[in-house]
């Protein structure tokens, strides 16, 4: 599968980017690429990219990462929603989540309060059925 991603140019502390075509399975930094499309400068915020052979490249199955897909989407190139492309330092809940949870711990805790009555199990109802045997005597030689 192809993918339109990030390849890192520039020195130490000082990032720059070329957008390239090139397989999934491939390294960025190989220099293996299928097509050149342009550069990201992220502290200048510089982009230079041919629009017509990301279009073409789209069209042709190719898959942007998280990054380039919103990079494409703040340019106006592509359309729909932006993808977060940042980890989740923690989990976000929702308000239906939390009544959720606080319903069944409701439910849990009314079930603790009531007394639990069980019904007897099969080998108790057979017991009940039958009178236990007469024990015999144990004899003891003398």
């Amino acid at each position: 599968m192809l993918m339109i991603r990030f390849q890192r140019i520039g020195r130490t502390n000082d990032p720059a980017f070329r957008i390239v075509v090139l397989e999934k399975e491939r390294a960025a930094k190989a220099g293996n690429v299928v097509e050149l499309l342009g550069t990201y400068n992220p502290r200048s915020k510089a982009l230079t990219l041919n629009e017509e052979h990301v279009k073409d490249w789209i069209k042709k199955g190719a898959q942007p990462t998280g990054s380039i897909h919103n990079l494409l989407l703040n340019k106006k190139i592509i359309e729909g929603k932006k993808i977060n492309v940042l980890p989740k330092k923690t989990p976000q809940k929702d308000e239906a989540a939390i009544a959720a949870a606080a319903a069944e711990a409701e439910a849990a805790k009314a079930a603790a309060a009531a007394p639990a009555v069980e019904a007897p199990t099969e080998a108790e109802v057979v017991a009940e059925a039958e009178p236990a045997p007469a024990e015999a005597p144990i004899e003891t030689p003398a």
